[in-house]
């Protein structure tokens, strides 16, 4: 247990520290925008990031319900990606907006710090670099750019402890939950989703179920303080891992650091240009784009390139990330039963029968191709048999669809004979079928 214990927080300790202190400072701007957005004051923003909702994503992780996360193709995922590089590109223009060239400079400057520095060494984050050297120009040199501080103050203050001051009755409670409920699952589908994209970045694998319930947990805590509900976030999530954070070690530091800055260095923290910053979620932005898509998309099925590009458009038109993947999944899923309800039915005239073989699956979205194909005006012999040996019966609509078939062939006289039934499919026409045996 001891060795699970070190592995998980001491595996690498300076990256960890490093990459915490990274994240820290491009935490700022983001949580201070955030709140700005959402109409509560910047503190609130940085403490964190709520009571009802994170209860119900703790019941969700419980009943693991991140299990689902399997259900959403990989063209899904890759839209999700796509469209989260090009909103963090986009949140990051209006910085631009009023600004002379030292801002376009800097975040030049930045990005050339970033790509470059590895080549000299790994030992430092270069995006902790080149924050360090901007601000340092801004200072001495007095550079007349925008500054963190000119997003909002930071007070060098800790929030109360209260309970919320609302009616613990039905009627609010009716009230309530719908937000509540959209809220958890907003929380919950983009954290699943950026863990999923941290496992493949690093080649691990996470305790979804673990990550649902801390998040509420630590949500419960954080409003009971007057801060906002929060969920993963995954620009700082890639800054983490490129920067070399892989423990929790990072995520601790990240915010021990911003405390550190707000109650220590808040004057210094308050001169950090946002050149510097813009530059290194410009990098984030490149680094968290699929660049592989654009050969997925001349390579791969028509019906996964459709998905992607409505999960990226939907997302980015709507600044959605939780309606561009259920639209994703709507879409994919459509196409997913489009394709396997195509279903062959061929017939061949024996001495004393017709045999009709079936093939493919037979379920809701099949059952209407499965009727059109039955030629029954043209079958003159009394026995009429369907074999099924290569097709599967899935659902009640089958079942119906078969007993249409034998009705009709049962009123022009014939006997129908059902053949090569797969004992799954054998036990759902026992348990359903009223007309056929």
């Amino acid at each position: 247990m001891f060795t699970q214990w070190k592995k998980e927080w001491f595996l690498q300790p300076k990256a960890d520290l490093l990459s915490g202190i990274v994240v820290a400072l491009a935490l700022v701007p983001e949580a201070i925008a955030f709140s700005l957005i959402a109409g509560v004051n910047p503190m609130v923003g940085l403490y964190a990031a709520g009571i009802l909702a994170v209860i119900l994503q703790i019941t969700f992780g419980f009943l693991g319900i991140a299990k689902l996360l399997r259900f959403i193709p990989r063209a899904v995922m890759v839209g999700f990606v796509n469209a989260l590089a090009i909103l963090i590109f986009s949140a990051q223009l209006p910085q631009f907006e009023g600004q002379n060239w030292i801002m376009y400079a800097m975040v030049a400057a930045s990005l050339a710090i970033i790509l470059l520095f590895p080549r000299v060494t790994k030992a430092i984050p270069a995006p902790l670099v080149a924050i360090t050297i901007m601000t340092v120009l801004t200072v001495v040199f007095s550079l007349d750019t925008r500054v963190i501080g000119d997003m909002g103050q930071i007070e060098a203050a800790l929030p109360s402890f209260f309970l919320p001051d609302v009616p613990f009755s039905l009627e609010t409670l009716q009230i309530i939950f719908p937000y509540a409920l959209s809220l958890a699952f907003v929380g919950l589908i983009e954290s699943l989703l950026t863990a999923r994209i941290v496992d493949e970045m690093t080649d691990t694998t996470s305790n979804k179920a673990m990550e649902s319930r801390g998040q509420g947990i630590a949500n419960i805590i954080a409003g009971m303080f007057g801060g906002m509900p929060g969920c993963a976030m995954i620009g700082q999530s890639v800054i983490n891992v490129t920067s070399g954070g892989r423990g929790r070690l990072s995520t601790l530091t990240a915010g021990v650091f911003l405390m550190l800055l707000m109650f220590t260095m808040n004057d210094l923290l308050m001169t950090i240009p946002m050149g510097a910053l813009v530059g290194v979620m410009f990098f984030v932005s490149y680094a968290t784009f699929d660049w592989g898509s654009f050969k997925m998309l001349k390579t791969s099925p028509k019906s996964d390139s459709a998905v992607m590009l409505a999960t990226v458009l939907v997302t980015v038109l709507t600044h959605d990330l939780s309606m561009g993947v259920l639209v994703g999944i709507l879409l994919a899923a459509l196409l997913f039963a489009s394709k396997i309800s195509r279903i062959q039915v061929e017939r061949k005239e024996q001495t004393e029968r017709v045999l009709y073989t079936i093939r493919g699956p037979l379920f809701f979205a099949s059952t209407t191709a499965f009727a059109e194909q039955f030629q029954l005006d043209a079958d003159l012999s009394s026995i009429i048999t369907l074999d099924f040996s290569a097709c599967h019966l899935f659902d009640d609509s089958a079942i119906e669809a078969i007993e249409n078939v034998v009705l009709k062939y049962e009123r022009l006289g014939k006997k129908v004979e059902l053949v090569g039934l797969n004992e799954e499919s054998q036990a759902l026409v026992d348990r359903l079928a009223q007309r056929i045996a």
